[in-house]
């Protein structure tokens, strides 16, 4: 247990913290410009006022608001309205918050159901951000059925057998047609 403890904090120690001598020098600075710059790549008619963005991937709407002073930066997407949410649904959601949404999470705020990802922003890095908009986008489209942001999943959660259910009565249904 001890080991596990320790493990998690050298994971989770800031990059200047847990930085080796000779590892390789991170990005600058996430900057709101930057953060444009990306997002107006992925999506050329994206809309902006400078701190927040309204733009599409892969068909889906995704909200992205900053806060500079703060140094925070949140991707949302909307899913439907919380009062709509099942007792069954939001077990579910709790059980891939912990080991399918990866980095990205399931919240609930001003009446509605979002997939999010919230992080820093100074320390948010290019490829990071992406994956955490295909994370964010994948867990919006997967609601109701996997419940996930992606390939991975943590082991030890409740989601594995879960989705091995889902698939063995979705070939079940297969070999009826």
């Amino acid at each position: 247990m001890i080991r596990i403890a320790i493990a998690a904090l050298i994971i989770f120690l800031p990059p200047a913290l847990s930085a080796q001598e000779g590892d390789p020098v991170s990005e600058p600075p996430m900057t709101l410009e930057t953060l444009g710059q990306i997002i107006s790549t992925l999506d050329p008619e994206a809309q902006t006022n400078g701190a927040a963005w309204q733009f599409e991937v892969a068909g889906t709407m995704v909200f992205v608001v900053t806060d500079a002073k703060a140094d925070r930066m949140r991707a949302m997407v909307p899913i439907r309205k919380s009062d709509e949410i099942s007792t069954e649904d939001l077990t579910r959601m709790m059980q891939a918050n912990f080991d399918s949404a990866l980095d990205a999470r399931y919240a609930i705020a001003q009446g509605t159901l979002w997939a999010t990802f919230i992080h820093p922003l100074s320390p948010l890095e290019k490829k990071e951000f992406i994956s955490s908009l295909g994370q964010t986008v994948n867990l919006a489209q997967s609601y109701g059925t996997l419940y996930s942001g992606g390939a991975l999943q943590f082991e030890g959660g409740d989601s594995a057998p879960i989705q091995r259910r889902l698939i063995d009565e979705l070939l079940k249904k297969g070999e009826e047609i």
